[in-house]
C-alpha cells in the first residue's frame, strides 16, 4: 500500500483527495457477504473500510502515523457524501457513515476532484525602489524606460578607467525612502523568499498576493518581547484574561501543593476545556482561511524537516500579529503539557499528546471548504508544529538580514560619472519588453561589441595621438576587451600595418677607418717576462 509523496504546491489538498480515492477504489478487498439472508457480490463492511484505510493513512508519509481511527472515520463519512461509496442499496449523500457491520461498495464510477480554476491574471513583476522611482501614489503600469543611447565618445568616458584615465564624479543622494516603499520591499522580498524555499515557479496559485499585508510581516518582525512572542499594539485584540490565566494554570502545572488556584477533583478537566471552548469557537483558524493551501503546501517539505522549518517560519511572518500571539501562546501551552509528566490525565479515552492535536487542529488549520482532507492535514501540520515550535516561530535571520541590508543600500548615496545614462539627452520614452531567452544571450555577447569597435577604431584614427601613446592605449584595450581586439586584429601581420617601420638609414663608414686600410698587424708587446 503505498502512497505517492505529494510534494509542495498548488491544489494540494485536492492531489491529497484523489490519490487516497484511487488507492481506496483500487486496492481495498472485496469479498462476498450476507445480509438479511441475501448474499452481495463485491462489497465490504464499515469496519473492514475503516481497518484498511486506517493502515493507509497512517504508513503515508504525506499523513503520518499520528491518524486515528476517528479521523478515519471522518474521511469515509466524506467518501459517502461525495459518492466515493455507496450503501450496498446505492444510496449516499445523505446516510451518515458509521464503524459498524453496515456493507458498502464502490459505485461504477467514483468522481475525482477537478482542480479550481482560479481567474487568469496577469503576473504583477515586483519591482523594488529604485534611485529614480515615481512617488508611491504613481501607477506602476507602464514605467517608462529611458533607452540607453550612447555613442562612442561616451562609451570612451564610461571605460576611460579600463584604458587609463580616471574621470571626475559626483555623489548623488537618492530621495528619502518613504514607509511606503519600507513596507513594498518587505512583502516582495518576503514572497520572493518563501517562492525559493518552497521550490515553485509562482505563488500565484498558493496565495492571494494581494491579500498578504506587509505591514503584519514588519510588526511579527520587530513588534516582540524578549521571549519573541508578538506584542499587540491593539489590546482589545488580546485574549480575554480568563483565558490566559487557564493557559498559564496548565502551562506551569506544578509538581507541589501549594497551586494558588482552588483544587478539586477533575479541576485540570475543566480548565483544559475552558480553554478549547474558546479556541473552538474563533470565527478563523489561526492560520487564517486564505493561507490554508500555503501552509498545506509546506507540508510537502516534511521529509526535509530543515527546509520545512525555513518555509513555516516565513508562512508564519504573514499572519495577523493577533493571530500569531495567539498561536505562540497556545504551542508553548500545549508543548508544556505533552512534557509535564506530573499532569494529570486530561481525557481518559486519549493520550495528552493524541489529546492536545485532536482538540486543537481545526481552531489552527482547517479550510473555508470542509471537502478536503483538512482534519488530517490539520492534524500532521500541529504535529509538526509541537514537536518543532520554538524554531517555527521564530523570525528568519537571514530574510530578516537580507532585506534590512536592502534598504540600508537604497538609503546610500551613488556615485555618477560623466556618461552615465542621466547624463544622455533621453529620446522620447520606452517600455519594457520581455524578449526570449535566445535574444537575451545575443544581446548579452554583443549588444555592447559595437560601441567597443567604435571606441577602438576612434583610438586608432586619432591623429592627435603619438605613435607610442597610441601603442600604450591599444595595449591596455587589448588586456580589457582582447575578443573586440582579436576581431579587429586577427593576425599580428595586420597589427604591424597600423604601425609601419621606417626604413633605416645605411651606416656610414668612419674615414679614421680608411687611413691605413692594409696596414699589417704588428705584435703586441707580451707582459710575461
Amino acid at each position: 500500500m503505498e502512497h505517492r509523496i505529494v510534494g509542495p504546491g498548488p491544489y494540494r489538498a485536492t492531489k491529497l483527495w484523489n490519490e487516497t480515492v484511487e488507492l481506496f477504489r483500487a486496492r481495498m478487498p472485496l469479498r462476498k457477504h450476507r445480509c438479511r439472508f441475501k448474499s452481495y457480490e463485491r462489497c465490504f463492511t464499515a469496519a473492514e473500510a475503516v481497518d484498511w484505510l486506517h493502515e493507509l493513512l497512517r504508513c503515508s508519509q504525506n499523513f503520518g502515523p499520528e491518524v486515528t481511527r476517528k479521523q478515519t472515520v471522518q474521511l469515509l463519512k466524506k467518501f459517502l457524501k461525495n459518492h466515493v461509496i455507496e450503501d450496498i442499496k446505492g444510496k449516499w449523500g445523505q446516510e451518515d457513515f458509521e464503524d459498524n457491520r453496515h456493507l458498502y461498495r464502490f459505485p461504477p464510477s467514483s468522481p475525482l476532484k477537478p482542480y479550481p480554476k482560479k481567474p487568469t491574471c496577469q503576473k504583477d513583476v515586483i519591482k523594488f525602489p529604485e534611485w529614480n522611482d515615481p512617488p508611491p501614489s504613481t501607477s506602476q503600469e507602464n514605467i517608462p524606460v529611458r533607452p540607453v543611447v550612447m555613442n562612442s565618445e561616451l562609451w570612451f568616458k564610461r571605460h576611460s578607467i579600463a584604458i587609463g584615465e580616471v574621470p571626475a564624479c559626483r555623489l548623488v543622494y537618492r530621495r528619502q525612502l518613504t514607509e511606503a516603499n519600507v513596507e513594498e520591499i518587505w512583502k516582495s522580498m518576503t514572497l520572493a523568499y518563501l517562492q525559493k524555499v518552497l521550490g515553485l515557479d509562482s505563488l500565484e496559485e498558493v496565495l492571494d498576493i494581494k491579500l498578504v499585508n506587509s505591514k503584519f510581516i514588519i510588526h511579527n518582525v520587530y513588534s516582540v518581547s524578549k521571549q519573541g512572542v508578538v506584542i499587540l499594539d491593539d489590546k482589545s485584540k488580546e485574549l480575554p484574561h480568563w483565558v490566559l490565566s487557564a493557559m498559564k494554570c496548565l502551562a506551569n502545572w506544578p509538581n507541589c501543593s501549594d497551586l494558588k488556584h482552588p483544587m478539586y477533583l477533575g479541576f485540570e478537566k475543566d480548565v483544559f476545556k475552558t480553554i478549547a471552548d474558546y479556541y473552538g469557537h474563533l470565527k478563523e483558524p489561526l492560520l487564517t482561511f486564505h493561507l490554508f493551501d500555503a501552509f498545506v503546501s509546506v507540508l510537502g517539505l516534511l521529509q526535509k524537516e530543515k527546509m520545512a522549518i525555513e518555509a513555516f517560519q516565513v508562512c508564519c511572518l504573514l499572519l495577523p500579529p493577533e493571530n500569531r500571539r495567539k498561536l505562540q501562546l497556545l504551542m508553548r501551552m500545549m508543548a508544556r503539557i505533552c512534557l509535564n509528566k506530573e499532569m494529570p490525565p486530561l481525557c481518559d479515552g486519549f493520550g495528552t499528546r493524541t489529546l492536545m492535536v485532536q482538540t486543537f487542529s481545526r481552531c489552527i488549520l482547517c479550510s473555508k471548504d470542509e471537502v478536503d482532507l483538512d482534519e488530517l492535514l490539520a492534524a500532521r501540520l500541529v504535529t509538526f508544529l509541537m514537536d518543532n515550535y520554538q524554531e517555527i516561530l521564530k523570525v528568519p535571520s537571514a530574510l530578516q538580514t537580507s532585506i534590512e541590508e536592502r534598504v540600508a543600500h537604497l538609503r546610500r548615496v551613488q556615485i555618477k560619472y560623466p556618461g552615465a545614462d542621466m547624463d544622455i539627452t533621453l529620446s522620447a520614452p520606452s517600455f519594457c519588453r520581455q524578449i526570449s531567452p535566445e535574444e537575451f544571450e545575443y544581446q548579452r555577447a554583443y549588444g555592447s561589441q559595437e560601441p567597443l569597435a567604435a571606441l577602438l577604431e576612434e583610438v586608432i584614427t586619432d591623429a592627435k595621438l603619438s605613435s607610442k601613446e597610441k601603442k600604450k592605449k591599444l595595449k591596455q584595450f587589448q588586456k580589457s576587451y582582447p575578443e573586440v581586439y582579436q576581431e579587429r586584429f586577427p593576425t599580428p601581420e595586420s597589427e604591424a600595418l597600423l604601425f609601419p617601420e621606417k626604413p633605416k638609414p645605411k651606416p656610414q663608414l668612419l674615414m679614421w677607418a680608411l687611413k691605413n686600410p692594409f696596414q699589417p698587424f704588428q705584435r703586441t708587446r707580451s707582459f710575461r717576462m
